[in-house]
């Protein structure tokens, strides 16, 4: 074994982002993953040049990315011999992941219990918007599911409007979490002999990505559902404040020893001997005008600058970076969070995210870039299934593939 999931063989029906970046998680540790599209034009995916109409690049960074070290498969299910190309193929495989609508799926013929009776140890995943219970459907796009769930109330100073996450953050966790919950599935049929249906919605997973202020919430803290001023923060030393070109973030326990060495490097360490200042109950109290008077000093500096002074001193402070730093920082190149990948669009190396995990013995690894529409149909068919080319020309006259 070289991939963790050599062996496993997925059926990835899905569209857009969240579903298919759970497949991606499995094909990037070696699991054989089949992405099965329509014959005509495939995922709509592949049509994104840009994001809210700026341009993002030469090449199509949005489709070729998420569906990296795929094969893709066109299979018309509307045609009765495409579904059952489809069904023969869950004969053969251990996951069927797909995030359309239950009532396509039904028609189909591809709904869990249909599935289930062609093959009981078949792991049947489905990636929603809301969740398989309760009264809410649609529209589910991550900036609508994400207005449900009190991130966007919770963000931005008072009185002005709520802020969306962006970057797509709920289906990127939530299709994390569908690929945990496959290998939980994977890994339960292993000692059962049989699979199981699952769920994983964005309405589930953007509530997880809220967990702490939402738990705080529920604990009985009322506080954390509001928007809070960053001129008010009841920790002065947990904050976000502006150097003389750029933001930094603070996440320092309100204690002596922190205030201490910072106040030392602020303002000629005049704030050390302010009375207003000097115990965590008065900083908290005065937090407003320790805020104030932080703002005031870092003004004077660069971020450069104020680093210099306090990465000595193991102070809890680092600078806000945009994208384009984030590009170019080192970390990310050697822990292989960034990586280069051929793109056969453009015929060159292009950059990508590489993979949040890291294993020691059986690491995963960017192999390819999204397939081509239907490149694999054919060795799918004859290869993992059987046909014979006959057969194969045959399904083509009868538009049942690409």
């Amino acid at each position: 074994m070289t991939n963790a999931l050599d062996g496993i063989r997925v059926i990835d029906l899905t569209v857009w982002f969240q579903g298919p970046v759970a497949a991606q998680h499995l094909a990037d540790f070696g699991a054989e993953v089949i992405k099965i599209e329509r014959p005509q034009g495939g995922d709509l995916a592949r049509g994104v040049r840009s994001i809210k109409a700026v341009p993002v690049g030469d090449w199509n960074q949005y489709f070729l990315v998420i569906n990296r070290n795929k094969k893709s498969m066109a299979v018309d299910l509307k045609e009765e011999r495409g579904r059952e190309i489809l069904h023969k193929l869950v004969k053969e495989s251990d996951v069927f992941l797909s995030n359309l609508s239950p009532k396509n799926l039904a028609a189909w013929d591809l709904s869990y219990e249909q599935l289930h009776d062609i093959n009981p140890r078949l792991v049947y995943a489905m990636t929603t918007g809301y969740g398989p219970h309760g009264e809410i459907t649609k529209p589910s796009f991550d900036m609508t599911v994400q207005a449900l769930t009190g991130l966007m109330a919770r963000q931005g100073e008072p009185g002005q409007p709520p802020i969306y996450l962006g970057m797509g953050s709920g289906d990127a966790i939530g299709g994390l979490m569908a690929a945990f919950g496959i290998l939980l599935a994977l890994h339960n049929r292993d000692a059962t002999g049989f699979g199981q249906y699952i769920d994983a919605s964005l309405y589930g997973a953007q509530l997880f990505l809220g967990a702490p202020s939402l738990q705080g919430y529920l604990a009985g803290d009322e506080s954390l559902a509001r928007q809070r001023s960053r001129t008010d923060a009841s920790n002065p030393l947990r904050n976000t404040y502006q150097a003389g070109d750029g933001w930094l973030m603070f996440a320092m326990d309100n204690v002596d020893e922190n205030w201490t060495k910072l106040a030392g490097t602020l303002d000629d360490g005049a704030l050390s001997a302010d009375a207003r200042f000097a115990s965590a109950e008065q900083r908290e109290t005065n937090n407003e005008a320790v805020i104030a008077a932080i703002d005031a000093a870092l003004a004077k500096r660069t971020v450069d600058e104020w680093m210099s002074d306090w990465e000595p001193l193991g102070l809890a402070i680092r600078p806000i970076a945009n994208l384009q730093d984030l590009a170019d920082d080192p970390q990310a190149w050697e822990n292989d969070y960034f990586v280069d990948a051929y793109c056969e669009e453009v015929q060159r190396d292009v950059k990508v995210r590489g993979l949040p995990i890291g294993l020691s013995k059986t690491p995963g690894s960017v192999r390819t870039l999204g397939p081509e529409l239907g490149q694999h149909t054919e060795e799918i068919l004859t290869e993992t299934l059987g046909y014979t080319w006959d057969q194969v020309v045959e399904l083509k006259e009868q538009g049942a593939i690409l």
